[in-house]
């Protein structure tokens, strides 16, 4: 914890002083930018609110789950902070939450040594700046972690509980109840026969209830039951084609080139597949495989927002335990490369996160 809360301060510090160079406020930009103030607009007054663009873009809040806004309710109600500060703390106290939760579970499966690099990378991601504004991947993050720990240790309540909840944060957060199911179905399997606990089978019909739930009352407050949502991600240009919009994107990326943030997110895309194919041959158990393998089918099949892409894939802290074991094994032969590699990662984050913020100003 300690290490993950100086990568972030130091993050954050990065950012107040971009922030105070160029005259911007540093509250308003970590708390009240871009999808920030949906959330915010969703927790003071509830759903409703719709606008209208150009080109048919109907942008409406029933596109943002409520888990996150219902927090920061939450919060206001039993502290006298603002709604944007109330989103700062919940996102704060998640990343916390779920960097213990990474730890937690990666010291399970290997040791203390890359569980502990395990977390330093996650809050040294290019894009990690997120973790430390006003947005709904901390809150998904902890919870998936959670959920997996508790798969790990056979909780199946906890499990499902868990899901649920993940379910309700994001339209990503199907991801843990995908995996929760398919580590029930593989113990199914397993015991052949062989008496299956109640809590086991109670978790897994509970694990998909948050999302579908959500989706649902979205498609009856449209008068589609099944379509209604997915009428209005599309309003936001938002919708899964198996990757065409994507790879429509990258055609005009790589032949009339684009801004940095744009050539950013396809690097750090690639770099995700990659890292999913040496998680599948580093034999990752099989929870983790389903979780990062649907968040990454997610993102690259996803069209729109393609800026946004890096964000999606915060929650897939699985991705980087290729490289926390790599770190590891540097780190016992040779301490000072792995302390530049460390370094160099650190930069990057610093730099990119503070540009992302305060000077790029493109939605995240």
């Amino acid at each position: 914890m300690g290490v993950f809360a100086a990568v972030r301060i130091a993050g954050l510090l990065a950012v107040s002083v971009a922030a105070h160079a160029t005259e911007q406020n540093t509250f308003r930009l970590l708390g009240r930018s871009w999808d920030s103030r949906w959330y915010t607009a969703i927790a003071t007054d509830g759903y409703g609110r719709t606008l209208h663009f150009e080109n048919a873009v109907v942008q409406s809040d029933l596109a943002f789950f409520p888990l996150y806004p219902g927090l920061i309710r939450a919060v206001t109600t039993i502290t006298p902070l603002t709604y944007g500060a109330a989103g700062l703390v919940v996102s704060w106290l998640a990343a916390g939450a779920a960097a213990l939760g990474i730890y937690s579970l990666a010291v399970r499966l290997y040791d203390h040594r890359t569980a502990t690099v395990l977390v330093l990378l996650w809050g040294l991601l290019p894009h990690s700046v997120i973790l430390s504004m006003a947005y709904t991947e901390p809150v998904l993050t902890a919870l998936a972690v959670w959920a997996l720990y508790a798969v790990h240790t056979g909780r199946w309540l906890w499990a499902g509980s868990l899901a649920v909840l993940a379910g309700l944060a994001r339209p990503n957060g199907f991801a843990v109840a995908a995996a929760v199911l398919a580590a029930a179905g593989y113990e199914v399997w397993r015991r052949r026969g062989r008496h299956v606990p109640h809590r086991l089978w109670t978790g897994a019909l509970l694990a998909p209830l948050g999302w579908a739930g959500y989706v649902l009352w979205v498609g009856a407050r449209k008068g589609d039951l099944l379509g209604g949502y997915f009428a209005v991600q599309r309003g936001w240009g938002s919708r899964f084609d198996f990757g065409a919009g994507s790879l429509a994107f990258v055609r005009h990326l790589l032949r009339d080139g684009d801004k940095l943030v744009f050539s950013m997110t396809l690097v750090i895309v690639a770099v995700a597949v990659l890292l999913y194919a040496l998680l599948v041959a580093e034999r990752a158990p099989l929870p983790l495989l389903v979780y990062t393998g649907v968040l990454l089918l997610i993102t690259v099949g996803g069209s729109g927002f393609f800026e946004s892409k890096p964000r999606f894939l915060l929650p897939a802290f699985p991705l980087l335990i290729p490289v926390a074991l790599a770190v590891t094994r540097t780190a016992k032969a040779r301490p000072r490369a792995a302390y530049l590699v460390v370094g160099a990662l650190a930069g990057l984050s610093v730099a990119y996160g503070t540009y992302l913020v305060t000077i790029a100003r493109m939605p995240l």
